[in-house]
């Protein structure tokens, strides 16, 4: 356990020193030294989803944990790309706290920037002279690069359903967007019934796209109403596991099982655990 006044600097650079280990070549770790950007990526995400869970759960043992496994993934990928002499650790922490603190005059700058506060859209207008200042230092020499369009600054690796209302939310700053949530709900109601038409006619092969436009419109109305669609869908899939433990409970009370039960039985114990849910008092 290490010492609570021990420097966090310290731990860190121990960390590092960790990776730098597993990767060195004839004495490190065989699966560590076969790893790539691609092949860590997966489980990037993979801890930072933990991350979000452990939030979630409000547990902070477990919150402690998993930012410690995300915080490996970011050593992870800073010590391959400086085996590569592409840059370090130090590189990656002094880039975002130069950028932090650029992004903050209202914190960190002049007295009279301070006293001024943080002008609305201000953070938009520093990412935009931050990438303009990134293409000027380009080399001159180079082909030009094709011309950035407005979506293309939101990446394709994002769940989709965040991707849906980071591209909504980009095309709705240029004004490409609904006044309201009525029209949204009337679009959302129109790709309802054509979801519905192409099942019934049998239509496979727009099945899936038809669903698609559903959920597109579906995490618009989530924009619109200012919430996290994927923060909604990881509290209904947290709410579905709690309801169907208590069907598993309750019939094993009986001495049954899922298995041995019947659809009847089973949808009047979930009702059974929605009704207790609503009886108890919120926290």
């Amino acid at each position: 356990m290490p010492d609570p006044a021990e420097p966090a600097a310290a731990q860190l650079g121990r960390l590092i020193d960790i990776m730098a280990a597993l990767r060195t070549p004839g004495t490190g770790c065989p699966w560590d030294l076969v790893q790539t950007f691609a092949t860590i990526a997966p489980y990037t995400i993979e801890e930072a989803y933990e991350v979000a869970d452990a939030i979630d759960r409000g547990h902070m043992s477990d919150l402690k944990e998993e930012l410690g496994d995300l915080l490996l993934q970011v050593v992870y990928h800073a010590r391959m790309a400086e085996e590569q002499k592409a840059f370090a650790f130090a590189d990656v922490a002094a880039a975002v706290a130069e950028k932090m603190v650029r992004r903050h005059p209202h914190v960190f700058g002049t007295p009279e920037q301070r006293a001024a506060g943080a002008p609305k859209g201000f953070w938009e207008k520093a990412k935009a002279e931050e990438k303009q200042a990134r293409g000027a230092a380009q080399d001159t020499d180079a082909a030009p690069p094709a011309p950035e369009r407005l979506l293309d600054a939101v990446p394709v690796g994002f769940p989709a359903l965040t991707r849906a209302v980071k591209l909504q939310g980009k095309a709705a700053k240029v004004g490409f967007d609904w006044p309201s949530l009525t029209p949204v709900f009337a679009k959302m109601k129109e790709e309802l019934a054509e979801l519905e038409d192409v099942i019934a006619k049998g239509d496979h092969a727009n099945i899936e796209e038809e669903y698609g436009d559903l959920l597109f419109v579906l995490a618009n109305v989530a924009r619109h109403l200012d919430i996290d669609p994927e923060a909604s869908l990881r509290a209904a899939n947290q709410k579905f596991v709690r309801r169907f433990h208590h069907i598993e409970n309750r019939l094993a009370q009986r001495g049954s099982s899922p298995a041995q039960s019947n659809l009847d039985e089973m949808d009047a114990l979930w009702n059974e655990a929605k009704d207790r849910e609503r009886s108890e008092p919120k926290a």
